[in-house]
């Protein structure tokens, strides 16, 4: 009989509730190094492997994708698997991905030549949301108010591109955030730290250019709804825009009450997620006209802390259950069968 789980562990990372869920269920499981030479070789024999892949740590940027995506090609049971993770922490990719299954999806615009990029820009309405294909918490996204400001930005997206991190924002966001108590003394003197000084993920992904994202802005909305959709459960949180801005991701101003949520919002997460046939989807909303829309998507989502506060949650014939639940163990009984 296989083993159950391989796991790698990173402290602060899904797999701290992993092996808490594995420890109370008694399940059997193996702390793995991915990173090792000789990874495929450990986990021959198990059934599966778990493995909360980032986007700001240079050997998951290197190695995640193609060990999992490897192990998943030779039968084995992963998480994320490939139609799960594919597309995570690149929204150029998710646009073309939300488009081909019809999704409700906010009219997005790439353009991969300076030329076409500029002609559209003098034919649009403004604004238009600017983003890079990567990033979290509202990083890398800016308000394009005029054709102006959208010309200047296509012509530095093809000429000498753009940095993975705005210090400056960053710096001006931990500082909004230690003002209203979301913030502690450490988040704040690390953000001058990296006035200075790059994240090593930042040099290992290098200059971001030979392409320009925008989205339609949608106005009205003073928050966004993020909604999680696991093993056929769905839970959500609401985020309200930060004040005199636009954007709600990584804003920490979060509500959990059921009263929050419309249930068309989380019906269109459960369609949405049936048809990407995802493990874990994470999806953004915003309301146009009354009708929800999509941001952008994810498999993860940030800490524990991020959704403690969630009072229960629906499942796909949209009844609720209230209560204490645990998506992490959700998530391990997906891969173990």
């Amino acid at each position: 009989m296989k083993k159950k789980l391989a796991i790698h562990h990173r402290p602060g990372s899904f797999s701290d509730q992993w092996i808490d869920y594995c420890e109370q269920q008694d399940i059997s499981y193996k702390i793995v190094n991915c990173y090792e030479n000789d990874i495929i070789d450990q986990v021959k024999g198990y059934r599966g492997l778990m493995w909360h892949i980032s986007h700001i740590l240079p050997q998951d940027i290197l190695i995640g994708k193609q060990v999992m995506f490897a192990l998943e090609q030779a039968g084995m049971q992963t998480f994320p698997n490939f139609k799960t993770m594919w597309h995570f922490d690149d929204k150029v990719g998710q646009k073309y991905l939300l488009e081909a299954i019809d999704a409700p999806f906010i009219d997005t615009y790439v353009f991969f030549n300076k030329k076409d990029a500029l002609e559209w820009a003098n034919k649009t309405e403004f604004p238009k949301v600017f983003k890079l294909r990567g990033g979290s918490g509202s990083g890398n996204v800016k308000l394009v108010r005029s054709n102006k400001d959208a010309r200047k930005l296509i012509r530095k997206a093809f000429g000498k591109g753009f940095k993975q991190r705005d210090a400056y924002s960053d710096i001006r966001e931990r500082i909004r955030k230690y003002r209203k108590g979301l913030g502690d003394l450490k988040l704040l003197t690390g953000g001058f730290y990296r006035l200075f000084k790059n994240h090593d993920y930042e040099d290992v992904k290098g200059i971001e250019k030979g392409y320009v994202y925008f989205q339609d802005f949608i106005p009205g909305n003073n928050y966004d709804i993020r909604v999680i959709v696991i093993d056929d459960k769905a839970f959500a949180i609401k985020r309200m825009v930060r004040e005199n801005d636009f954007r709600a991701s990584g804003s920490g101003m979060l509500h959990y009450g059921k009263e929050n949520f419309d249930n068309k919002i989380i019906n269109v997460a459960f369609e949405t997620s049936k048809k990407l046939q995802t493990q874990s989807f994470a999806v953004d909303f915003v309301i146009h006209n009354g009708k929800p829309l999509v941001v952008e998507m994810s498999y993860g989502f940030p800490n524990k802390n991020f959704i403690e506060g969630c009072i229960g949650y629906w499942d796909e014939d949209l009844n609720f259950y209230e209560g204490d639940f645990n998506p992490y163990g959700w998530m391990v009984n997906q891969v173990i069968g």
